[in-house]
């Protein structure tokens, strides 16, 4: 399958309910190089993706694995800037704040509408975040 269409899929499957899709490369049968398609869902979703697999896919066949998944009890907070309001995800372990992460679709936006580097705009917004 040609890789012009990953994106595509991609984007298929995320709006079909996946929680993330990659591609890992490794050789098949026979030393083919190929892509391994992986996608993480609920199990609620699990039809509707494997529809989407096959309809989309070049592939005649999937394997499934049920995963154990973990994450941190996380929220939002906006932070005012010279660019306007930014979001900030804020990741908590035991109640604890541990990390935050100023959103990358909000800093590609401002570097797109002013001109500035990615890690322009994000040295700025550091200033205001405390990241």
């Amino acid at each position: 399958m040609s890789p012009e269409y990953y994106q595509y899929i991609f984007d298929r499957l995320l709006k079909s309910g996946a929680l993330d899709v990659y591609a890992t490369p490794i050789f098949m049968k026979k030393q083919r190089p190929a892509n391994m398609l992986s996608v993480l869902c609920k199990e609620e979703n699990l039809d509707i993706l494997r529809k989407v697999i096959f309809e989309e896919t070049s592939t005649f066949g999937l394997r499934q694995y049920k995963v154990d998944r973990y994450a941190l009890e996380r929220n939002f907070k906006v932070i005012r800037t010279p660019f306007g309001d930014v979001r900030v995800k804020m990741g908590y372990l035991d109640g604890k704040l541990i990390k935050s992460h100023i959103e990358s679709d909000d800093v590609r936006i401002i570097a797109e509408k002013t001109g500035l580097s990615v890690q322009a705009v994000l040295n700025v917004l550091r200033q205001y975040d405390g990241t």
